[in-house]
């Protein structure tokens, strides 16, 4: 069966190429390009499909939490994103009232600080035991770019511009038309698989006739990105979101860089017969200025983007060789910050699972544990982002306390598939304690002379890290991945060792003795947990790999 995607014919021309590939990517946004990166760094050259000429020009997302920064961090993008978020990263707080006016006169640059002083000291030493980085705050048409340039340096086979309008699967792959939309050029692209990440409205996944769980609309906005000098105006109050409450006008007003970038979400009613339409650019400018309480104010409309606020998520998240990833896979509304950043952690799962397949070091049945990890993971955050909205859609205040703590313990949660080995189920949120399923604990160690986080060990292949009378546990790697062909390092972490953790930190962080051993993913998940040194430490440690990959046993245990 063909699944067309395109209705447009002015498309359907010229002549046919065909072209072959390990991982077509249907979307280059956000979660896509995370998706080519994340392949690449396991050794697989994919092709990205995406229809528009460039990355978004809408912030859309407005930061990154502390996981999606640590999946970046191998890749050399942490000061860049840094640098490319610095003038957002001032903004801090929640406001409400009928104008921004208004509502500055009690948020003044020394409550401001008293409130910030009592965030930091309510996480007080939180992010030096918990992880070697934090989240920062970029939005999206900033860090796009810097993904697409990252991944062309990696060597990406990046194509914007291009249209998928139709694909076919059969139990050996997937076949996709492409057209260039310059040109009107229209080739096939053979694929081993296929990552859907074309996002919220997904034609892939409506193709796929894929079924969605959830709440469903919970209200309809337009995003009007709008350029106003209000630098005067905010210095040393930044904020990162205004809730306007007008007697005609309700929404939500975002902070873009802090002095003449903004993005207001205005809420429109469909069922009273609104329609996007009926907001043309001067009458956006005049609703601003009314919600602003600045009468005079110079304004300029960049963009009016009409968006769903909503809670639909996939009940699978494959569909034979087609993945589905980011919001093709779970919509939710933006209020918690986690749809970007359950999109980037979707794309770490499965580029080493594909990865693995690819080269023949897992069985497909590995590529089933992408759902059963990630579908618990992103209906709990769609749950809670779902839960931060009112009755129309709209962002609610007083619900925020209850929304912090949720998102924290979305950040420390455990998985439960056959790729991870042990069932210690613990409390929730699930600190990173070592056990299998969790986040691999942080550690500062010396490497070498080195300052450097245990987690900056990850992202390649599997990490084997021991305690510092774990040298059994070395020897058995080496051969382990001689033998299966797995890229397996590992190392001693202790007073003594190729790791020199000089208080044994190491030990207590992730529960084992001085001769046990966690064994890490390349998404940087543990995979299994030893507390002590096997007997046969060669045999065990084969026999946990293989069941972990799918593989049959080789017949050594």
């Amino acid at each position: 069966m063909t699944n067309n995607l395109s209705t447009n014919n002015e498309l359907n021309n010229t002549s046919f190429n065909s072209e072959k590939t390990s991982v077509l990517i249907a979307g280059g946004g956000l979660v896509g390009l995370s998706a080519a990166l994340f392949l690449l760094q396991q050794g697989i050259k994919p092709v990205l499909i995406e229809r528009h000429i460039g990355t978004s020009i809408h912030p859309r997302s407005r930061g990154l939490n502390g996981l999606s920064m640590e999946l970046f961090r191998p890749l050399g993008l942490e000061e860049e994103i840094r640098q490319a978020g610095a003038d957002l990263a001032p903004s801090f707080g929640f406001l409400q009232g009928e104008t921004l006016i208004e509502a500055l006169k009690d948020f003044t640059p020394e409550r401001r600080q008293q409130i910030m002083a009592m965030f930091r000291q309510a996480n007080q030493g939180e992010q030096e035991n918990q992880a070697p980085i934090e989240g920062n705050r970029i939005t999206q048409d900033k860090l796009e770019p810097l993904l697409l340039a990252a991944a062309r340096r990696a060597g990406g086979d990046l194509r914007f511009n291009s249209e998928l309008v139709s694909f076919t699967q059969d139990a050996e792959g997937v076949t996709a038309t492409v057209v260039e939309r310059s040109s009107g050029r229209r080739y096939t692209i053979r694929a081993d698989y296929m990552i859907a990440s074309d996002g919220a409205g997904s034609p892939l996944r409506k193709a796929l006739q894929a079924p969605t769980s959830g709440r469903g609309s919970l209200g309809h906005f337009l995003n009007i990105l709008f350029q106003a000098d209000l630098s005067q105006l905010v210095r040393g109050r930044e904020f990162s979101m205004f809730l306007a409450e007008h007697a005609e006008i309700r929404g939500l007003l975002t902070s873009i860089n802090n002095t003449d970038r903004w993005a207001f979400h205005l809420l429109y009613s469909p069922d009273q017969g609104e329609t996007p339409q009926d907001f043309p650019p001067q009458r956006c400018c005049n609703l601003l200025r009314q919600i602003l309480g600045l009468p005079e104010l110079d304004i300029k409309i960049l963009s009016i983007l009409p968006w769903e606020c909503a809670m639909r998520v996939a009940d699978d998240f494959r569909y034979g060789r087609v993945f589905l990833a980011g919001d093709a896979a779970h919509q939710m509304p933006p209020y918690g910050g986690q749809g970007g950043n359950s999109g980037i952690v979707d794309a770490s799962n499965l580029a080493w699972k594909l990865a693995s397949v690819l080269k023949g070091q897992a069985l497909e049945s590995l590529l089933d544990t992408y759902t059963s990890e990630r579908h618990p993971i992103t209906w709990a955050a769609a749950e809670m982002s779902a839960d931060a909205a009112d009755e129309s859609g709209l962002f609610s205040i007083k619900k925020t306390s209850s929304q912090l703590l949720a998102r924290r313990a979305l950040e420390s949660y455990q998985y439960r598939s056959s790729a991870i080995i042990g069932d210690e189920a613990g409390g929730e949120p699930a600190e990173r304690d070592g056990r299998p399923g969790t986040r691999a604990p942080h550690v500062w160690v010396k490497k070498q002379g080195l300052r450097i986080s245990t987690l900056d060990l990850l992202g390649r292949g599997f990490v084997l890290l021991s305690g510092p009378e774990g040298s059994g546990w070395l020897g058995a790697a080496q051969n382990v991945a001689a033998h299966t062909g797995v890229e397996l390092e590992a190392y001693r972490v202790g007073p003594i060792g190729e790791l020199l953790d000089p208080e044994q930190r190491w030990l207590k962080a992730c529960g084992i003795s001085a001769s046990g051993a966690l064994l890490i993913r390349p998404d940087g998940f543990v995979a299994w947990r030893a507390e002590q040194l096997a007997p046969e430490p060669e045999q065990e440690l084969e026999h946990v790999l293989t069941r972990i990959l799918g593989r049959v046993s080789t017949g050594r245990e």
